[in-house]
């Protein structure tokens, strides 16, 4: 659900990450291996898609970082390189996937998504649950075979209950996995959201706030 782009480019780097939020992720963008460093030691990302020709700390020294802490993060290694040198060399520090430019953006989307389910205990492209069918390919929800209008950050917070198995989701993990770093926590934008969605779910109501510790489905 969350991805940090660490990409030199900066038009680049911001029409990946405006094209992966369109895709329900959210996303932080950076555009040094230090900054990358400092976004990744203070939030949990699924996957870094990750420049190697990185300045001030280079991609590759960013990769062997990442992994000897242990991080559950993915990592999409991107390169102007496609020989199949660099592509061993980059996987070999570690990188899950690869993918060299100029890419389709469509195959760069479905690789983070896959991706992101390896990050995680292994998660069904299509989740259900009390009447609910949430499609995580197609973007697209229903309950009891009606279509649901969300917004991304509905659907990105609905999966993450869904994803739960009717197990509690905190406020903050909400506000950790959906929202990107610019998001203010004192705001109750999870509030706002939940209850929104909750009036989109209609009757009954199927999402409970257990007092004190988050939301559950």
């Amino acid at each position: 659900m969350r991805v940090l782009v660490a990409e030199d480019e900066e038009i680049l780097a911001e029409l990946v990450a405006t094209g992966l939020r369109r895709a329900g992720f959210a996303v932080d963008t950076v555009y040094s291996g230090d900054a990358a460093l400092a976004y990744l030691g203070l939030h949990d990302y699924d996957v870094v898609v990750l420049d190697r020709d990185l300045p001030r700390v280079h991609g590759d020294d960013v990769a062997r970082r990442l992994i000897a802490s242990g991080s559950r993060t993915r990592i999409l290694m991107l390169t102007a390189s496609g020989a199949m040198e660099d592509r061993v060399a980059g996987l070999d520090l570690g990188a899950d996937d690869y993918v060299t430019k100029p890419f389709e953006f469509p195959e760069l989307v479905s690789r983070v998504r896959a991706l992101r389910r390896r990050s995680v205990r292994p998660v069904p492209p299509q989740l259900e649950r009390h009447g609910i069918r949430l499609d995580t390919v197609r973007r697209s929800a229903l309950r009891d075979g009606r279509e649901l209008d969300l917004s991304p950050k509905e659907f990105s917070v609905l999966q993450l209950l869904l994803e739960a198995d009717g197990g509690t989701v905190s406020a903050e993990e909400l506000l950790e996995r959906a929202w990107d770093a610019n998001a203010d926590p004192f705001t109750g934008a999870v509030r706002v959201c939940m209850s929104k969605l909750r009036a989109k779910l209609g009757e009954p109501a199927l999402i409970r706030t257990v007092q004190g510790v988050g939301y559950a489905l």
